[in-house]
């Protein structure tokens, strides 16, 4: 008679209270994706959750796009932005102050090139 039984870790994970919708810079690839994640490693046998590997879990800035986590304590540009004690202070893109149109329009083609040729 052959058993087989596996065991591992599982991370149950879920937005923190309070940070509900923030999504601040991450530190590592730069972009705005962070959100305030808390963290639950559970012991599993055969697929079931059976001991916590934390008591209090984990409270982290997770980025979705690389997966980057930094602990809340060491950001306090997150910790500013809890509902109720700032806002989302995620900067907006620069507005052109010329009056006339954006670069590269109406231009025509550059002086002294010769126009591309495909084949």
């Amino acid at each position: 008679m052959c058993l087989i039984f596996t065991c591992g870790e599982h991370t149950f994970r879920k937005e923190v209270e309070g940070y509900e919708g923030v999504v601040c810079q991450c530190h590592n690839c730069g972009n705005y994706s962070g959100h305030v994640i808390k963290s639950n490693p559970w012991f599993t046998f055969c697929f079931v959750p059976v001991i916590p590997l934390s008591i209090h879990g984990y409270h982290d800035v997770s980025c979705h796009i690389c997966n980057f986590a930094q602990p809340l304590e060491n950001r306090p540009d997150v910790q500013a932005m809890k509902r109720g004690e700032g806002g989302n202070n995620m900067p907006m893109q620069p507005q052109p102050q010329q009056g006339g149109p954006p670069q590269g329009w109406g231009q025509g083609p550059p002086q002294g090139q010769a126009p591309m040729r495909y084949g």
